[in-house]
């Protein structure tokens, strides 16, 4: 059975929506408030590009979509109008203040050493009113709690196991990688009107081969009545609107 078969059963197991659906409804909504915004002149960050890019079903509405990574990319990313290498955690002024509508940031945070300096500075970078569009793993799942208390030798061992590529492995620190974490985080760097909701995600995450698959649907059950511990954290939040003259004095 192909993967697309094995993820045909997941919704009769009530694990549906997938974490791809709620990002693309996310950055629909987030899209459409732009355009509203900017008309002709939407702008969007991708950032933690990887490979390949939700963003890209939005191409013909986005004027402007830059992806950002700490490393070259391992394949063409031809989707992007400009991609910039820059430690997110670090670089201030890798971008310009007010510079995108959008930013998504899909499966980095948990990869990031500081992510409260992230996120700080992707709210900088972002323009008011704007819509940040966060999927992080949840280390309140037993399954990835058990992983990030793994020793670093056998954790880097495993991970390649559910990777498309062993280039898609990376270091894992889960240092803001619980509903409460990310939510406090969110508020720390300004953001205002986030909404967190978490999803099953292990069974597609590890949906490559049939072992890992039905490691990831048990602990999708597993979970399956206690959303706090589900595997995926999905977060939008917004940039606060900018402040009238008068307001701001």
């Amino acid at each position: 059975m192909t993967e697309a078969g094995r993820f045909a059963l997941l919704s009769p197991l009530g694990i549906e929506p997938s974490v791809g659906k709620l990002v693309h409804e996310a950055l629909d909504r987030a899209v459409s408030a732009a355009e509203l915004r900017s008309p002709g002149s939407v702008a969007a960050l991708d950032a933690g590009c990887g490979r390949v890019s939700a963003l890209r079903a939005f191409r013909p509405r986005i004027a402007g979509l830059v992806g950002a990574d700490v490393h070259e990319p391992v394949v063409p990313l031809p989707h992007l109008d400009e991609f910039v290498i820059v430690d997110l955690c670090r670089v201030v002024d890798g971008f310009a203040g007010r510079s995108f509508d959008v930013v998504l940031s899909s499966f980095t945070l948990e990869h990031f050493e500081d992510p409260a300096a992230a996120l700080a500075n992707l709210r900088r970078w972002m323009r008011p009113g704007g819509t940040l569009v966060v999927a992080t793993v949840n280390r309140r799942h037993p399954f990835v709690a058990a992983y990030l208390g793994l020793p670093v030798g056998p954790r880097r061992a495993l991970q390649p196991l559910v990777k498309a590529t062993a280039g898609d492995a990376h270091p894992l620190v889960g240092a803001c990688n619980d509903p409460a974490a990310v939510r406090a985080a969110l508020v720390a760097a300004g953001f205002t009107e986030i909404r967190l909701t978490t999803v099953g995600h292990l069974a597609r995450a590890w949906g490559r081969h049939w072992p890992t698959f039905l490691l990831g649907l048990a602990g999708d059950l597993l979970t399956t009545a206690m959303p706090s511990r589900r595997s995926t954290i999905v977060a939008v939040a917004r940039a606060p609107e900018a402040r009238a003259p008068a307001e701001a004095s």
